[in-house]
């Protein structure tokens, strides 16, 4: 199945949970037999063991898998559950690959959507922050679009704001404003006057009755109390 995710797109995230077989425990980690995913035979270098390392409290690491009953009671040897309860993050970017990417694992990912947890903010600066999905990989992970901000919009669109000024579209919260001037939102309502040429009437009335009412606020507002997440600058 094909998915059409992007930046600032609001998530909720399910697996069913699957035995697995406790295979170590550290002071940080829990391994188990990963009920997932199989050994690509054809990408022996990675050399990985069928285990994953599933993080403790301690270990202050974000993960989406958790275990029943929790890795703190865990030994090895020790039978449980592994999946991912109903967890609700926001994307932050989406990586193609093709061909797809080798990992050492089947099946090899065509695409990563990356996320961010609840109340988690984009760092600019910190090098490793999201967690990557392979939203068609081997783990039945379901997933809920619960909000796309500005979802009447394709990346691109083009509008001219109910004051006048022409801006382009290229995600919720990066919008280019062709005065030059980049301070300040769209003020709604919004006429659409480019989509990959002249709109349709469709399209444009579309556009239209999507912003009768409410505002780039709004938008704002209904996004931050799904993801708990403080906006950027550039998201004011």
């Amino acid at each position: 199945m094909n998915h059409d995710y992007r930046s600032g797109d609001v998530l909720k995230l399910e697996c069913p949970f699957a035995e697995a077989t406790v295979t170590g425990v550290t002071r940080f980690y829990v391994s188990v037999r990963w009920p997932w995913l199989k050994v690509d035979p054809q990408a022996e270098a990675f050399g990985w063991n069928g285990q994953r390392a599933l993080p403790m409290p301690n270990a202050r690491e974000w993960e989406i898998f958790r275990t029943e009953p929790v890795e703190t009671v865990l030994e090895p040897g020790d039978t449980c559950q592994v999946g991912v309860p109903a967890t609700v993050v926001h994307v932050q970017a989406i990586h193609h690959f093709d061909p797809p990417l080798v990992t050492g694992l089947l099946p090899r990912p065509a695409s990563y959507v990356e996320v961010l947890q609840q109340g988690e903010t984009y760092d600019p600066d910190l090098e490793d922050q999201g967690y990557t999905i392979d939203p068609d990989g081997g783990e039945p992970i379901g997933i809920e679009l619960l909000f796309r901000p500005y979802a009447f919009l394709e990346p691109g669109d083009e509008v001219a704001d109910r004051n006048g000024r022409a801006w382009r579209f290229d995600a919720a919260w990066d919008w280019y404003a062709f005065d030059g001037e980049q301070s300040g939102s769209p003020a709604w309502p919004l006429a659409l006057v480019f989509r990959r040429g002249e709109p349709s009437p469709e399209e444009a009335a579309a556009v239209a009755r999507a912003t009768a009412a409410g505002s780039h606020a709004d938008e704002l507002e209904r996004w931050t109390e799904l993801t708990l997440a403080r906006p950027t600058a550039h998201q004011r």
